[in-house]
């Protein structure tokens, strides 16, 4: 995708999130990311290092016509008024998980046992799917991008004009 886009920057959110805060990393990326760049600046974050433990030096990422930001919450309520597109790659929980599993190994199982947890909480309090621009499929060979949710009303998605209740009347 970001080869399609003319070489755009890719931000990925493993290197916002860490041990300590699975989920509970906007503030951060804000900060660091989103706000700098909004103002024309080059942002710098520290990406974490997840065998270490620990944050990284700041690593520098310059303004750009368009960033791809890839990975688990990126269509969080709180991110979702700076994004041009929300792409969500429909694949199930269980093949993404063992995917997780499979690369990081016996080394971070204790981890992914406590990530699928956090996941589903994530996502219980702040959905994403029902906000995606399209929806991404991967097949054997190559992916297939269909229309997603957003603007349209579905059974994944109900009546309202925003994530807050709304106003009784």
């Amino acid at each position: 995708m970001a080869h399609a886009l003319g070489g755009a920057p890719v931000l990925r959110l493993d290197d916002i999130a860490s041990h300590d805060e699975l989920f509970d990393w906007s503030g951060r990326l804000l900060a660091q990311v989103i706000e700098p760049l909004a103002r024309g600046e080059t942002a710098h974050f520290t990406p974490y290092d997840w065998r270490a433990r620990r944050f990284g030096p700041a690593q520098p990422l310059p303004p750009a016509p368009v960033i791809v930001v890839e990975g688990v919450g990126a269509g969080r309520r709180a991110l979702r008024p700076y994004l041009a597109r929300l792409l969500w790659m429909e694949l199930p929980h269980t093949e993404s998980w063992a995917r997780g599993r499979s690369r990081d190994g016996d080394e971070q199982r204790e981890f992914w046992d406590g990530w699928v947890a956090a996941e589903r909480n994530h996502f219980a309090e702040d959905p994403s799917r029902p906000f995606a621009d399209l929806l991404v499929r991967q097949r054997k060979k190559g992916y297939e991008v269909l229309s997603g949710p957003a603007g349209t009303v579905g059974p994944d998605q109900e009546i309202t004009q925003g994530d807050e209740p709304s106003a009784m009347c």
